[in-house]
């Protein structure tokens, strides 16, 4: 009797069910968490696929951050200039998806985390394929979220690229995803039609549940509100106005970037570039190469030639973005024609800029870019000279393409083949 007594006072541990006490968990509670993720994963997958074919990493080793991807580049193609709000869109909605679907995700680790200790790891060869498709996913679930928010914050703290580990880290994630999807789909759409059956046992519902303090509606509400939350707190960095001064948790919300006709967001500042200020000035010039050889040109000789404008936004692989900017310059097809590209032709281009370092510092432009007529070395924004800070004294601005494809402060164009 004694023993027996012991035996019930000892400690419970994770590996006992009867440790995890909650009534909230249940095969259906995680049935619906798993399909909103469902939903949500597959929209940041996609997207995510997309931003990555937008930096055309197949034109150039310098626009490649995932050097050695092989066949997992299978699906890239020549990112297109239309709609000139494309890549503005498809970001914004990576990012805003992911920052939305994390109180779901931690709700649905939470309802799972009993099998994560559940013993013998392995009954059978189904029951291990479950275990380490589960362990990978969340794992890689974890690497993804915890990432993409450090990078959203301009937090830089990887043991490398981010791009590098966010891009391999998605495909690990997303074999894991997939093979979990195809042993959990049949149960989780017949849990969600019928519920469980009597003769099923529900393996994640407490065989010793405590007393209810809120019902299972109650924890999807909650879960529902996070997200709610923190898509109010995050989702206006992609807007002008009253979202954007609510946007607290992003960088690029909630400040004001101050008023004029360049008073709109950036990411990077002349100082943090190491770009000095004599450089952008009188004895600043624009070299062009190409079949015609060098040609080297000054800011005034620039605004001599005939200019255009092009109204464009700046959106960045963070997530945020500018409202339409009235863009004006020198059109980069009339560059190519100084450099030797004639009868209209438009070539590749590697653009090069006075920044001293980065992973951005040169890019390289497809055809299609150069010969979009909205493509603009720009001179001017919004009607007034640009700002140091936004690349005077000229910049690329071309329609659909990542921000820091946009390069600033550009002191070279080589147009031919930019490998």
């Amino acid at each position: 009797m004694a023993v027996s007594r012991l035996r019930s006072a000892a400690p419970r541990l994770p590996s006992d069910p009867g440790f995890w006490r909650s009534p909230v968990r249940g095969v259906r509670f995680t049935a619906v968490l798993g399909t909103v993720l469902l939903g949500g994963i597959t929209v940041l997958f996609v997207t995510g696929l997309l931003s990555y074919a937008a930096y055309n990493p197949d034109l150039a080793a310098v626009n490649d951050k995932t050097p050695g991807k092989g066949l997992l580049g299978f699906y890239l193609f020549a990112w297109p200039t239309g709609p000139h709000w494309l890549y503005r869109l498809n970001q914004g909605l990576h990012v805003t998806v992911g920052i939305v679907l994390v109180p779901v995700l931690l709700a649905k680790l939470w309802s799972v985390i009993p099998r994560l200790f559940a013993l013998p790891p392995a009954r059978s060869v189904g029951r291990a394929l479950e275990r380490v498709s589960l362990l990978l996913l969340v794992g890689g679930a974890l690497f993804q979220f915890a990432t993409g928010l450090l990078n959203i914050q301009l937090e830089y703290v990887f043991p490398g690229s981010f791009y590098t580990l966010h891009f391999y880290g998605a495909w690990v994630f997303i074999g894991a995803f997939v093979a979990h999807l195809g042993l959990k789909l049949p149960r989780t759409v017949r849990v969600l039609r019928h519920g469980v059956a009597p003769a099923e046992t529900d393996e994640l519902a407490s065989p010793d549940p405590a007393p209810p303090t809120v019902s299972r509606r109650g924890a999807l509400a909650v879960a529902g509100a996070g997200s709610l939350l923190l898509l109010v707190t995050s989702a206006g960095r992609s807007f002008d106005g009253p979202l954007r001064r609510v946007a607290l948790l992003t960088p690029r919300g909630g400040a004001d970037p101050g008023e004029g006709p360049n008073g709109f967001q950036i990411n990077t500042t002349a100082a943090k570039a190491g770009v000095v200020v004599a450089d952008t000035r009188e004895r600043w010039r624009l070299t062009l190469v190409g079949p015609a050889g060098e040609v080297r040109l000054s800011r005034a000789q620039l605004l001599a030639m005939e200019q255009h404008d092009a109204a464009l936004p700046i959106a960045c692989v963070e997530g945020w973005s500018t409202s339409d900017q009235r863009w004006r310059g020198v059109r980069l097809r009339d560059l190519a024609a100084l450099a030797g590209f004639a009868n209209g032709r438009a070539p590749d281009v590697l653009v090069e800029s006075l920044q001293v370092s980065g992973p951005f510092r040169t890019v390289a432009l497809r055809d299609n870019q150069v010969a979009d007529p909205r493509s603009l070395l720009a001179l001017g924004v919004n009607g007034e000279a640009l700002s140091l800070d936004h690349g005077y004294p000229a910049r690329v601005v071309v329609p659909a393409a990542p921000g820091v494809m946009n390069t600033k402060w550009v002191a070279r164009m080589t147009f031919g083949d930019p490998r």
